[in-house]
């Protein structure tokens, strides 16, 4: 999860370095650091917390250099402090390195090494690897990071310096994320484009195994047998402003109203009206011969995935099971040559998803990835990737991805289903149209922001909070508990109407908030009788209905959303309860964006 800059150049490192790192701290900020070639020496800053706690450090105590790397911090091996925070050194302070992913055999390499002499800082498993490195330095640091990375288990991204070889940054990877940036006499390594953005536009996605070498000069590639190999540069489409707060007093804020204009995206040239639905490069013939479909997801992907379900069984009268990443292979799915796996991540580095799509191949499944961003190692081992276009997203709690995946799975049920004739002319094209027509519906679940507002200051002193839904407003509700969960820290659990009666009830007492979700009016008198149920035992209630299910009950504040039919509402029943979200922890002054214990991409097991 954590996150990774380099540079070597002509200009300071440091300011490139703190400047990327600022870009990267959604990925982990529990510790931050710098290591510079200055002076003929690699001086190390860092520092337990925020990154300005670091940038501070540094004003009183500058280090200049044209050779750096730099690291934001999600913890894993060692509490956050001072001594577990990257970079790491030899024990000679020659070698430097920062490290992103999990050393699964630390412990016998931290063994060994200590028989050899090696003592150690800090608790983490990173610092196994300068050591390993250092004892196989012979005057060559490339030779040396070669040899030790395939001593190395588990996942990885490295960036490396060595106080003997100053002209050179070495980086790799192996199951986490790691791009390499070109510029002009200076070159740049990050976890993510946005760290360097602001430099250029021009980067080599390394492939799992594969090594660089950057210099001033430029960049060389190796495979892990250190034969050298060509690649093409990747051309950065989308502005620097995109990951820019732009006027927002935060990146979620601003990504929810950007979920128009990323529906848009998501579904140009891809839907039309009186065109054929097209899925990328997924055959129609193909498609058509799976009998089952697996949807492999974790945390907000997955309730995407189950709103996929129904879509999928609705249009396509396929079955579908949606299964957590992290539990997916330990289950020994029932795969075969005729089992699709749609595998759901926004970074396209998940670890868990990555995981439970490995396993797929393994056995035979075709693998279709969802995934917002190009060159991700999800879309990179997968038989065929469909991107969603959402553009950047910085803020922890995922909003645009969410909803422009949700908009994937619906343009993927409408092209089974035209593929397998399951829906007549009349109904694919009503679906369509109101598939094509989303953004301008998610404008006018925007206008209730106001009395989303209004309403948050009723509820974000509560320190529980219970969500109601059934069927696709079920899933709905799960994803707006996980979002009131992460940025407000205020425990909600959520439950599917009928289920009331069979335990949870018993938490309702005078005062209780129960938040609502009914936008299927075939079953609204169910989703009445629910909230009449929590109603008479004294709960405070919040419905978020449209015009056709929002009256016949006795909610204490109604919020009336756009009508939309059922398989397709959740796309516009999510906004309000996103701003709910954000405005219930804005009430309690958190920070929005780097809420506490998380970080963007989980790249972890």
């Amino acid at each position: 999860m954590c996150g990774i800059v380099g540079y070597i150049g002509n200009r300071n490192a440091t300011d490139i370095l703190i400047d990327g790192l600022t870009k990267l701290e959604y990925r982990g900020y529990d510790s931050a650091g710098v290591a510079v070639f200055s002076n003929s020496e690699i001086k190390v800053c860092k520092e337990k917390g925020r990154l300005l706690n670091l940038c501070e450090k540094l004003e009183k105590d500058p280090i200049t250099g044209n050779l750096g790397i730099g690291h934001t911090r999600w913890a894993t091996h060692g509490a956050p402090s001072e001594v577990n925070s990257h970079p790491h050194t030899s024990m000679d302070g020659k070698i430097a390195v920062v490290h992103n992913g999990i050393i699964e055999n630390f412990e016998q390499l931290r063994s060994m090494l200590k028989e050899k002499g090696c003592y150690f800082k800090s608790e983490t498993d990173t610092e196994v690897i300068p050591h390993l490195i250092n004892m196989y330095y012979e005057g060559d640091i490339f030779n040396a990071v070669k040899k030790a990375v395939a001593q190395l288990e588990g996942s990885f991204a490295l960036g490396v310096i060595s106080k003997d070889e100053p002209d050179k940054l070495i980086a790799t990877r192996k199951q986490s994320p790691l791009i390499v940036g070109l510029g002009k006499d200076e070159n740049y390594i990050a976890s993510d484009i946005p760290a360097i953005l602001s430099e250029t536009k021009d980067v080599y996605l390394l492939d799992d195994g594969e090594l660089a070498v950057l210099t001033r000069d430029g960049v060389t590639l190796y495979d892990s047998e250190g034969n050298e190999v060509t690649k093409e540069i990747y051309k950065v489409t989308f502005s620097e402003n995109a990951a820019q707060k732009e006027g927002y007093d935060h990146f979620m804020l601003k990504e929810i109203h950007e979920q128009p204009r990323a529906i848009a995206d998501t579904l140009r040239g891809r839907l039309s009206l009186d065109l054929p639905v097209k899925f990328d490069d997924l055959d129609g013939e193909l498609i058509k011969k799976f009998k089952k479909i697996y949807i492999v997801a974790c945390g907000t992907a997955y309730h995407a995935g189950l709103i996929g379900k129904t879509a999928i069984e609705r249009l396509a009268k396929v079955p579908v099971s949606v299964e957590l990443a992290s539990e997916f292979r330990y289950n020994n799915p029932l795969i075969d040559s005729e089992t699709l796996v749609i595998a759901i991540s926004q970074s396209g580095e998940t670890a868990d998803t990555l995981a439970g799509m490995r396993l797929a191949k393994e056995c035979g499944a075709y693998v279709l990835s969802i995934t917002n961003v190009v060159g991700s190692s999800v879309s990179r081992e997968s038989d065929t990737t469909f991107y969603t276009y959402a553009g950047p997203e910085i803020s922890v709690a995922s909003t645009k991805a969410y909803t422009t995946q949700l908009a994937s799975l619906y343009l993927f049920a409408m092209f089974l289903a035209e593929n397998k004739g399951t829906l007549t002319d009349a109904e694919l094209s009503d679906i369509k149209s109101e598939l094509y027509n989303m953004p301008q519906a998610i404008e006018e679940a925007l206008k209730l922001e106001d009395e989303v507002k209004e309403l948050s200051k009723k509820i974000y002193k509560e320190q529980d909070i219970y969500y109601l839904g059934r069927g696709v407003d079920y899933a709905v509700a799960m994803e707006a508990s996980l979002k009131l969960k992460e940025i407000s820290y205020i425990h909600s659990e959520t439950y599917a109407g009928g289920e009331l009666k069979h335990g949870p009830i018993a938490l309702i007492e005078d005062g209780t908030v129960v938040i609502a979700v009914s936008t299927d009016k075939s079953i609204s008198a169910k989703m009445d009788s629910n909230i009449k149920e929590v109603v008479t035992r004294g709960a405070y209630t919040i419905c978020f209905a449209n015009e056709e299910t929002k009256a016949s009950h006795e909610s204490s504040h109604v919020v009336v959303m756009p009508n939309r039919s059922s398989v397709l509402a959740p796309i516009t029943s999510i906004v309000p309860l996103q701003l709910l979200a954000y405005y219930v922890a804005i009430n309690k002054g958190y920070d929005i964006d780097k809420p506490r214990n998380l970080a963007k991409s989980v790249t972890v097991e």
